[in-house]
């Protein structure tokens, strides 16, 4: 991995929550020790220096209700969900695990922000994209790219967002909760016979079938972005990098390999580069067998955007 040296001090921003500890059981299946191996390889491979890792604060109650609604939101924050309710998320909960889930919101608003200023940052979490309205599920409490595009459109910061979601699962929280919305324009590439099996219909869906190999994949990809940005023009882009379509992601079903994953993220930061569009990025979904290839692919995502950081910050100390 190549070390990045930021300009005149300047890097990219780069938020993370995994010292929110969520106390699961031992034999859960969520790879939850992926955040801090992530944050612990940046900094060991040179990729951030530290003091551009930041804690972000949590989000409040009426960051939240931008998306989720009172009554879910208060349950959640006192622990009144029902056994059922806990289920469909798939977390025991805890005051830490909301405590984690509003930090983890909190660094998506926060690079959102960092990324309108600066054109490009990243929340070492988030993608949190099955989480509705009023309900929580698939790992997901709260929609964090949802409540995050609220806020910069209620702060006047942005007003038209594009939702890039390359996660191998349907963003269908953030599907439903956009749905009648035009001014957020919501993407999906992903499994078409996977997680969620009830599907919302994004502004536009691209379903693969699984096994679908690096080619057939970023060929899709490319085709999507392209229409996306014929279709929507927007003031910021959160791009869900999810690196659960590797071929040994236990919950994928895809067939990309790590470099298929490093063109994606390129193919994603270069349409946005073209039309000059912001880009906050969130590391979504990552279960390979070996969580070292998960955060080998998350580090590759944010090591790309230090260099597309590095760029912006040349071009503008130049002028």
């Amino acid at each position: 991995m190549t070390s990045f040296t930021g300009i005149d001090g300047e890097c990219l921003k780069t938020f993370y929550s995994d010292r929110f500890h969520i106390p699961l059981p031992a034999d859960h299946r969520f790879p939850i020790d992926k955040y801090r191996r992530l944050r612990k390889a940046i900094v060991e491979e040179r990729v951030v220096p530290d003091r551009d890792l930041l804690v972000p604060d949590p989000a409040n109650d009426d960051q939240i209700r931008f998306v989720h609604s009172a009554d879910y939101q208060k349950r959640v924050a006192r622990g009144e969900l029902s056994e059922k309710e806990i289920r469909r998320i798939g977390f025991p909960w805890s005051p830490e695990l909301v405590e984690r889930s509003r930090r983890s919101v909190g660094g998506t608003i926060a690079a959102c922000r960092a990324a309108l200023h600066e054109g490009i940052a990243v929340n070492l979490a988030g993608g949190t994209h099955h989480a509705h309205s009023n309900f929580g599920s698939g790992f997901c409490l709260l929609n964090d790219c949802a409540i995050a595009a609220r806020v910069v459109q209620a702060e006047n910061l942005a007003q038209r967002i594009v939702i890039l979601d390359c996660d191998v699962h349907q963003g269908d929280g953030t599907a439903a909760i956009f749905s009648s919305d035009p001014s957020v324009f919501t993407f999906s590439i992903h499994g078409a016979r996977n997680f969620p099996f009830h599907k919302k219909a994004s502004d536009l869906d691209l379903a693969l079938e699984d096994g679908t190999s690096d080619q057939e994949y970023l060929q899709t990809l490319e085709e999507g972005l392209a229409q996306t940005f014929i279709r929507f023009k927007g003031d910021l882009a959160i791009y869900l990098a999810g690196a659960d379509p590797y071929f040994d992601d236990r919950l994928g079903r895809l067939g990309l390999s790590k470099e298929g994953l490093a063109r994606r993220d390129q193919l994603v930061f270069r349409y946005c580069q073209q039309v000059g569009l912001p880009v906050a990025i969130v590391m979504a979904g990552g279960y390979a067998r070996d969580v070292a290839d998960t955060v080998d692919i998350h580090l590759s995502t944010v090591d790309l955007a230090t260099k597309i950081s590095d760029s912006i910050q040349s071009k503008t100390y130049a002028h």
